[in-house]
């Protein structure tokens, strides 16, 4: 029976068989050539600009074709209009766009497949599409170098609800995307305040106050190296370089966990996700040993995301080279929780990048980070600038949590609401 698991109430009955070319017009666009691209005019979207557009982004970086050559197309062959859909053809395959503007563009044939003249509810179409994904992909032609093609996609089957159930379910979905939406907003804004704040905080153009209102001494500016010299922190240390440098044979399912740069994201180490090693050949190794309450930096190809490692379960866990720890010695002269939130801080971000080398792959070693400039308050104000910004880390990661949550329970409803 082609009926849902999960279904409003008032509605009976199968749902209907129908291919994709029977509920829609499937076709391209007409051949844009390079030479006919101008500086400004109407905008020519590719399937990069789609998938932005798709997240609630609006493309930066856009191409133009000139108003005559598409009021040309416009009364020829048509353009987008609102309620019809595009899917990226090529690339990154199965994302879809409502179109929804209040502007005309054009897009680049190939790229993208058009759904015009919908015998169905638009946006049910688009959230079935969606939902059926996987049948969408499983539709490309190619091996290395994917493609959707028009004469696939017509071919696909899908159970389609009569018109009201239509509305009904993409009304619903709908509101749950508008959820997501505000959520992201929410996220978003929150990061932007900690940006600003973190901006304001450490260029001291905000200062907090002692507990009996008096006013805090002046920041002392030193260098990685003078915190070194002063004892106040172990010498930065990365993960073993050359021969000794563990590689993928050596992974293990269970183990000390090697962490790359990729695991360090959104101020935390991904540790379950993380590569792992033998902790007999963890032992083995010369450095890169980092314990909980250290602080980690990213220097290699992806530059300057900060984390703090988290209580282990385990001993230690082992830095690539990719990866740097800073370790607090003297708690009474600087607080590690400070020292994220600081390395974190626009204006650290950009001296680490004013050192980095390299064209294509960004690096900075050890003995450049160690020229890197950090102003020391005394330990009073480091705590209350730690414990600001710690509690807005909080809220944004109570609404990133809000937002999987969403997501998970939306992907949860696609799987029962569609047959």
């Amino acid at each position: 029976m082609s009926v849902p698991k999960l279904r409003f109430k008032g509605f009976e009955g199968d749902w209907s068989i129908k291919s994709l070319s029977e509920l829609a017009n499937l076709t391209s666009s007409k051949r844009v050539h390079l030479a006919d691209y101008v500086p400004d005019g109407i905008p020519f979207f590719r399937g990069k600009e789609i998938t932005e557009l798709k997240s609630g982004v609006f493309p930066s970086d856009i191409l133009y074709i000139s108003h005559n050559q598409f009021n040309e197309f416009k009364e020829k062959y048509g353009v987008p209009k609102n309620n019809e859909i595009l899917i990226t053809a090529v690339g990154t395959l199965a994302n879809t766009y409502l179109v929804n503007t209040n502007y005309e563009f054009y897009f680049k044939d190939g790229n993208l497949i058009w759904l015009k003249d919908i015998k169905a509810n638009p946006k049910f179409m688009m959230i079935l599409l969606d939902a059926k994904k996987n049948d969408v992909l499983a539709s490309a032609i190619g091996s290395t170098q994917k493609a959707l093609t028009i004469a696939n996609l017509n071919k696909l089957i899908f159970n389609f609800p009569c018109n009201l159930e239509q509305t009904k379910i993409a009304t619903f979905l709908s509101a749950v995307d508008e959820k997501i939406s505000q959520l992201t907003q929410k996220h978003e804004l929150l990061s932007q305040y900690k940006q600003g704040m973190m901006q304001k905080l450490f260029s001291q153009q905000i200062r907090f106050k002692a507990d009996d209102g008096s006013e805090f001494g002046e920041w002392e500016l030193l260098t990685i190296q003078d915190l070194v010299d002063r004892e106040v922190i172990e010498k930065p240390m990365d993960g073993n370089h050359g021969e000794i440098h563990p590689t993928s044979k050596d992974y293990v399912n269970e183990g000390i966990p090697f962490i790359m740069a990729t695991d360090v994201i959104n101020g935390k180490v991904h540790l379950q996700n993380s590569k792992k090693i033998t902790k007999q050949q963890a032992d083995s190794l010369r450095k890169g040993f980092s314990i909980a309450g250290d602080i980690l930096l990213t220097h290699k190809a992806t530059i300057g995301n900060i984390a703090i490692v988290p209580s282990l379960e385990v001993e230690y866990i082992m830095l690539t080279p990719q990866v740097t720890y800073y370790r607090v010695l003297n708690s009474k002269k600087l607080s590690n929780q400070f020292l994220k939130v600081y390395f974190e801080a626009p204006q650290f971000q950009k001296s680490l990048l004013d050192l980095c080398t390299g064209a294509t792959r960004l690096y900075i070693g050890i003995s450049e980070q160690r020229k890197l400039p950090i102003s020391l308050p005394s330990l009073e104000e480091q705590t209350k600038i730690a414990n600001f910004l710690s509690a807005i880390d909080q809220k944004i990661e109570v609404v990133a949590q809000q937002i999987e949550q969403a997501k998970t329970w939306k992907k949860g409803l696609l799987q029962q609401m569609f047959v």
